[in-house]
């Protein structure tokens, strides 16, 4: 039987928000390993300080929450300033993991990606108001009728999302390989596999071209579909899954380039399928024709051999 997401402010509300908070900290208990064939910041992390980054966002955001819910605010609240809000979130589990002040400076345009990777208006809404103040253009399906798994895993997205910013953060701020490196070593929360200059370099470059395909390719190919990847969390690690999202008015902010790109995805979808069974019914003729040509020949030159030991037989008498 599938399990719903309250609809409403209520008791009701309060009570399974809080088993949700529960739930996934039983969760941060499993193997955090990443199971994806993407690279995350958090890859540099060993996996006591990948849980401990975990614990600091859960713990963060559950404040949060009693902060919200402590100042009353409305639904339009929320949504005027669910971008500062974030900042401030960003900027205390930031702190708190790095011991290190360093104010959010991005751009507004690198904010929103944020904000849309994170779904923090999608999911405070839920643990704040339930999902009848959810848009029902946002997700396929009546925003009434939200199932709980829904709720659970975009909170698991936001959490991992969250510690990806924080180490991508910490990662910019220091800059070169070295200091990094003696950052990383100094408080012993490096993963194993990046101990060296070159293994983090090597890392480092694999996930600015990572993040090149992702904003060239990728995303808008899921915009175009219409889903988003999200990250969560299982029994063998870090995984990810697709959401279906409506999202026509960011595809009309996509840029020129980025349309043609999807122009192009588009038409190869098209075209490629049609090649290759053009492709594959010309190589059955070529097949086809060349066994027919080579047994043509050998029934032809057996003849030839046959007729010329005939000939020898006769002269021979």
């Amino acid at each position: 039987m599938i399990k719903y997401w309250p609809n409403q402010r209520s008791i009701n509300l309060n009570n399974i928000t809080v088993d949700l908070f529960f739930s996934i900290e039983n969760k941060l208990k499993y193997n955090l390993s990443n199971c994806t064939n993407f690279y995350l910041h958090i890859d540099i992390l060993n996996n006591l300080n990948k849980r401990k980054i975990f614990s600091i966002i859960l713990n963060e955001l559950r404040q949060l929450i009693l902060e919200l819910i402590e100042l009353n605010l409305t639904h339009n609240n929320l949504r005027a300033l669910k971008q500062k809000i974030l900042m401030i979130f960003m900027d205390r589990v930031y702190y708190r993991f790095s011991l290190v002040t360093h104010k959010f400076d991005k751009d507004n345009k690198e904010l929103l990606r944020i904000e849309n990777d994170t779904f923090i208006e999608e999911l405070l809404t839920y643990l704040l108001f339930g999902s009848s103040y959810i848009n029902q253009d946002t997700f396929l399906f009546d925003s009434m009728y939200t199932p709980y798994y829904h709720v659970q895993i975009l909170f698991e997205n936001f959490i991992i999302t969250i510690s990806n910013i924080t180490i991508e953060r910490l990662i910019l701020k220091l800059r070169s390989y070295t200091q990094i490196n003696y950052f990383l070593n100094k408080r012993k929360i490096c993963n194993r596999s990046y101990l060296s200059n070159r293994s983090i370099a090597l890392f480092i470059n694999n996930l600015k071209w990572q993040r090149i395909l992702s904003l060239y390719l990728y995303e808008p190919k899921s915009l175009y579909n219409e889903r988003q990847q999200i990250w969560i969390i299982g029994k063998q690690g870090i995984s990810t899954k697709y959401i279906y999202t409506k999202k026509i008015e960011k595809l009309k902010k996509l840029s020129q380039f980025r349309i043609l790109l999807l122009l192009w995805l588009e038409v190869k979808d098209i075209i490629i399928p049609k090649i290759e069974k053009f492709l594959i019914q010309i190589g059955k003729y070529i097949i086809y024709f060349s066994i027919n040509l080579l047994s043509n020949i050998i029934l032809i030159s057996i003849r030839i051999i046959i007729f010329y030991i005939i000939k020898s037989n006769k002269t021979l008498r």
